[in-house]
């Protein structure tokens, strides 16, 4: 133990010195590659106090997770520590014996990995791998570790624990999968708790749900948190210090309120600048969301100088050679040029307009006006059932499960139809419905007047010339043998679309208009980022030059300033070529700034339909509202802001939906008459409720009715 870390008893009257419950000092991290060395880490120091949040934010490649597994030990293959200390309750874990290191790693520190599903085993029971750390560090017999692990389960908020524990991962929902995970970081009881984008992959009311657990359980235990996110919205509401990396090294890092009140490190500003609510705040609907040009370096390579320099907007020669050291204070950050501190403090977001029930049920009124123009796409009384089969040998049939019920819409030329809600509500199903993927159950999908349902192959086909689909996972869905040239010539030739000479010349025009250079056609899609992905997928999505493009959450994976990068592309296509989009998404600060209209489904149903900002700022459903009030907000007043309506409980079963309004289960206004259908109904505004929400100018939050 270091002279700096012992502890030391004060003397009578003196305060108690609070000592670091972790302290990292100039950590360095190697990966060793085939073609070389990368140098993950570099000089990373900071500090976690006992019971305190800390958050780390950047882009991929900044060094978030590699800095989570470098504390660990738990770095990939090929990576080590090669310099600084870890320490930890004062002692550095580099000094122990790797016995020691285990023991700490699994009863006094914990982590809560990306992906759960991937992190857990899949052929082993979800009580076996809660209890394992029980068994492995404390000794603990089969039957006691049992019942600890569906007691951790039930504290984690995981419903019915006693009969979970003897599921598998793939029987549980993202968000219960994150619960168990959770549960297995904490059974030990740790006094750190590192969560490596906990709610990557989640939607935005089950992510409140996880955060919310995990500042409870911080409470609970005593315990420290270090939380890893790209999403800068989930670090203003929740940590109590932020940390910002990039290409290795911290930049800057303060208290949060400061931070994000007044950010003084260019490439901060220049994340916050990239946000779709900043440009909302800035320049309304209609403005340009800043992208941050070009991209990180190769950790590979020497670098000189400050490593934002090739990207910033601020950059001097002194800049490019000059190798700048966090400032000293409270308020640190590594930049020769900073923010004016008298410039730097963001305007406040327009407030969501507040909400109470209406006193008396709602009455019909009027079908709301069609878009402008003829519709691209119109969907009619769509209904998608899937039949359930049972367990057993025979899988006899359990039902039907209901994914789409009732739902229309139109999209009119040029314009963005936002679709929203919890995962499982019917958004992707209606997308793969609406691009010809699948058949429905009832209903009808016209496209430029003609009904799907009613064409042959042959002219199904052809109709997938005007509409096509975005996926959300570029890579899952390019063949990884083919090289782009021909990924993007494959729809062409499908279609018998020119001939050879014109499909090169289509396809270098393609790459031309998503700002691709032409030499990346003879790679293959391992060789490209996320957004270069993202850009190849939407070409793809653009080379029979359709009308209408579905984007299945085609930016949900990718960080702020790709994510920026993607969607002034998607604006800037969609003015150029005439373009009309469903924009499918559970972000609705995205679908906020990219949509004309949205529309709002829960379980199957749509139940909210309106312009985009008088849904989003004056929300009339309850489920809205309750989306609107989960969304993480980088605005210091709105991240802090808890009061609204909260989703009680899970989704509920498409196997078995409730009856009548299918939210009344969770919605804290529910009464008897919600046992009954509501109509979707309004004028440009349609709500599907007994008790819509009205705008109240006293900013009197809901008032929750009587439980059904």
């Amino acid at each position: 133990m270091s002279e700096s870390t012992v502890r030391h008893e004060p003397a009578a009257g003196e305060p108690a010195v609070v000592q670091p419950l972790l302290e990292l000092r100039d950590l360095d991290t190697d990966i060793a590659l085939r073609r070389g060395t990368v140098h993950a880490l570099d000089g990373v120091s900071f500090e976690v106090m006992p019971g305190e949040t800390l958050g780390i934010v950047g882009e991929s490649g900044s060094g978030k997770t590699m800095t989570a597994l470098s504390i660990m030990g738990l770095l990939p293959h090929g990576g080590r520590v090669t310099g600084g200390q870890i320490l930890f309750e004062g002692r550095d874990l580099r000094s122990l014996p790797a016995d020691e290191v285990r023991r700490i790693r699994g009863v006094r520190m914990g982590m809560v990995f990306q992906d759960p599903l991937t992190s857990l085993n899949p052929t082993m029971r979800i009580g076996v791998q809660v209890a394992e750390p029980l068994r492995v560090h404390q000794g603990v017999g089969r039957a006691e570790a049992r019942e600890r692990a569906i007691d951790i389960l039930r504290r984690v908020g995981m419903p019915r624990p006693d009969r979970i524990v003897d599921n598998y991962p793939h029987e549980l929902s993202g968000g219960m999968r994150q619960r168990v995970a959770i549960a297995m970081a904490l059974v030990c009881s740790p006094r750190l708790l590192i969560a490596d984008e906990p709610t990557t992959a989640l939607d935005v009311t089950t992510q409140r749900q996880i955060l919310e657990l995990i500042d409870d359980l911080r409470e609970e235990f005593g315990m420290a948190v270090i939380l890893v996110t790209h999403d800068l919205g989930v670090i203003a509401g929740r940590a109590d210090r932020v940390a910002v990396m990039y290409a290795g090294r911290v930049v800057e890092t303060a208290a949060t309120a400061t931070l994000f009140r007044t950010p003084r490190h260019r490439y901060t500003e220049a994340l916050m600048e990239a946000l779709p609510e900043s440009a909302i705040r800035e320049g309304g609907e209609n403005a340009r969301l800043y992208s941050i040009p070009g991209l990180p370096p190769d950790l590979s390579r020497p670098l000189t100088g400050c490593r934002f320099a090739p990207r910033c907007r601020h950059v001097t020669d002194e800049c490019r050679t000059t190798d700048v050291a966090l400032s000293a204070g409270s308020h640190q950050y590594a930049c020769l040029h900073p923010v004016p501190a008298a410039s730097a403090a963001p305007v406040a977001l327009p407030a969501p307009v507040r909400v109470e029930a209406t006193p008396e049920p709602a009455q019909p009124t009027a079908a709301p006006d069609e878009p402008a123009g003829t519709p691209v796409l119109s969907v009619r009384s769509l209904v998608k059932n899937y039949a359930a089969h049972g367990r057993g040998v025979l899988r006899r049939g359990a039902g039907q499960v209901s994914a789409v019920a009732d739902v229309s819409f139109d999209v009119g030329p040029g314009e963005t139809f936002g679709l929203v809600g919890e995962s499982g509500c019917g958004k992707s199903t209606v997308g793969r419905l609406a691009v010809g993927l699948e058949r429905p159950t009832a209903g009808q999908i016209l496209v430029d007047g003609t009904d799907l349902a009613s064409l042959t192959g042959r002219e199904r086909r052809r109709m997938h010339r005007q509409v096509q689909l975005m996926f959300q996972d570029s890579y899952a869905a390019m063949n990884p043998r083919m090289r782009v040239d021909a990924i993007l010539a494959e729809p062409l030739e499908i279609q018998k679309v020119g001939d050879g000479a014109a499909r090169r010349a289509r396809v270098a025009s393609l790459l031309d208009q998503v700002g691709l250079s032409r030499r990346v056609l003879e790679r293959y899609p391992h060789e490209f980022s996320g957004g270069q992905l993202q850009r190849i997928g939407l070409a793809r999505s653009l080379a029979l030059q359709p009308r209408l493009i579905v984007g299945d959450e085609p930016v949900s994976a990718l960080d702020v300033s790709i994510q920026a990068q993607v969607l002034n592309l998607m604006r800037d296509l969609q003015r150029e070529l005439g373009l009309a989009y469903v924009f499918i998404s559970h972000d609705l600060s995205v679908v906020d700034y990219m949509a004309d209209r949205i529309g709002v489904m829960y379980l199957g149903k749509l139940v909210e339909v309106g312009p985009a900002r008088d849904v989003v700022r004056a929300a009339r459903h309850p489920y809205t509202q309750a989306l609107i009030d989960a969304v993480p907000s980088v605005t210091p007043s709105a991240a802090t802001a808890r009061d609204g309506v909260t989703i009680r409980g899970e989704l509920p079963s498409a196997l078995n939906p409730p009856t009548g309004c299918r939210f009344r289960t969770r919605c804290p206004l529910a009464q008897e008459i919600c046992e009954t259908e509501p109509p979707l109904a309004g004028d440009r505004h349609q709500v599907a409720c007994h008790f819509p929400l009205r705008p109240e100018s006293s900013g009197t939050p809901v008032e929750a009715g009587t439980a059904a």
